[in-house]
């Protein structure tokens, strides 16, 4: 059975795209966002849009290769993990949305197949320096996502008051 194993994956996609409670999906604050603002901070110690964007694919390619292996390789500290605005305008907004998606829908297929039992398996993480479960992981996950939506609000209401 893996009913918690879809219930995952339904708030992963509720958070992209569905009808929030607290407010925007993704999916709703990111449209109209045109490629100028995508890529400006409204401050100096701010990220852009386009830079947690980034973010959240390194993060999300990260959990599904350790679902995948058992095993991350990645840290805060790896450089993939902030890319500067710069590095990221030339991949262009457009493409780095198609990767935003596209690492969402390779997240949830590394877990369609899993059964519940697998939440409570464990993995290696370099970051935390330890073994954790797959729930840790994926609670974090959502977690992480619900943190940057409320990051990209604040940023988009900066942007459009400038």
């Amino acid at each position: 059975m893996n009913n918690q194993i879809q219930d995952i994956i339904r708030q992963l996609e509720i958070i992209q795209s569905g009808k929030l409670w607290m407010g925007a999906s993704y999916e709703r604050k990111l449209e109209g966002l045109d490629e100028n603002l995508a890529f400006q901070r409204p401050l100096d110690n701010l990220h852009s849009v386009a830079e947690i964007i980034s973010h959240l694919i390194f993060w999300r390619e990260e959990a599904k290769e350790k679902i995948l292996t058992g095993k991350g390789t990645k840290t805060d500290d790896d450089p993939g993990n902030w890319l500067s605005n710069n590095e990221l305008k030339t991949m262009g907004w457009k493409s780095l949305m198609e990767k935003h998606y596209a690492s969402l829908d390779k997240l949830k297929q590394s877990l369609r197949s899993r059964n519940d039992d697998f939440l409570r398996e464990e993995y290696f993480d370099p970051d935390f320096k330890g073994m954790f479960t797959y729930q840790f992981l994926l609670d974090g996950m959502i977690h992480h996502d619900l943190y940057h939506l409320g990051q990209i609000g604040i940023i988009i209401k900066l942007l459009l008051k400038k």
